[in-house]
């Protein structure tokens, strides 16, 4: 049984969005990650935490999108930071040295913080 995925954008601050996502990311929901989080991006919001608390699944394609999404907005000057990496996710950007390049917290609050956001309205 496949668990309905969703994105939500529960949080702006200027050139800031929270991006949360829940649910399967792979192959076939990666592609609408990527496109919601690029519409962010065109939007001046080119500095994205993804809240990844409510991933039950990812596999290389969810993977592929969240690098494909850190280099769009590093393109622009901007980054990604991700926030509450379920442990499978968290081995697989470890292989593949990923976990070197995208910073991480353990929750959306405190990826805020060290981003200067204010975590009590996300």
């Amino acid at each position: 049984m496949t668990d309905v995925f969703h994105i939500d954008v529960p949080y702006t601050d200027g050139a800031l969005a929270v991006i949360e996502l829940s649910g399967e990311f792979d192959i076939t929901t990666a592609p609408a990650v990527r496109s919601r989080a690029l519409d962010l991006i065109t939007a001046g919001q080119p500095d994205l935490v993804a809240d990844l608390s409510g991933v039950t699944f990812c596999d290389s394609s969810g993977l592929g999108a969240l690098i494909g999404i850190w280099r769009c907005a590093k393109d622009v000057g901007g980054s990604l930071t991700l926030a509450a990496i379920p442990d499978r996710l968290g081995r697989l950007l470890n292989v593949t040295g990923m976990d070197t390049l995208l910073p991480a917290y353990p929750s959306t609050g405190a990826a805020l913080v060290a981003r200067g956001g204010n975590r009590s309205t996300a």
